[in-house]
């Protein structure tokens, strides 16, 4: 369903900013050994919690999975523009994990003292989220109001 009454937002182009900032931020990890830090981890928690199921992955498997994903939210962008109501909580999930995924990054570098893989673009990326997440709350304000 989608509204057509409401007033500017921008909640496409904030899909689109996140989906940019997002490409960013895979690129910082790929430059700075994700994997590197990832895999070992995972396979140390494995250790304690044998029933997690986390994965690890291969360069080629990771980089084409978030190449995927970026690709499917900048697509999905377009029905943010316009002004289909299921894009308002789906932003609001998308943002609140980009926040997390930026926050935790910089709470890492400082727990192990030194620069997580990533950890240069968070601050992008915890900044597109924020305004992902802003514009949400409007277009949910202005749903509400409409309805």
């Amino acid at each position: 369903m989608q509204w057509k009454s409401a007033p500017q937002y921008r909640l496409g182009w904030e899909w689109i900013g996140l989906g940019l900032a997002l490409a960013i931020h895979v690129t910082d990890e790929a430059l700075t050994g994700f994997l590197e830090f990832y895999n070992p981890t995972v396979l140390a928690i494995r250790e304690q919690i044998r029933f997690l199921p986390l994965p690890t992955f291969r360069f080629e498997i990771w980089i084409t999975g978030l190449v995927l994903r970026i690709l499917l939210l900048l697509v999905l962008s377009m029905f943010a523009f316009r002004r289909f109501k299921w894009t308002i909580p789906v932003s609001l999930v998308l943002g609140i994990l980009m926040l997390l995924n930026g926050v935790l990054l910089l709470c890492g570098s400082f727990y192990f003292g030194q620069p997580m893989p990533g950890v240069y673009s968070s601050p992008l990326l915890m900044t597109a989220a924020g305004y992902l997440l802003y514009e949400a709350s409007r277009a949910q304000n202005i749903w509400n109001r409409n309805c």
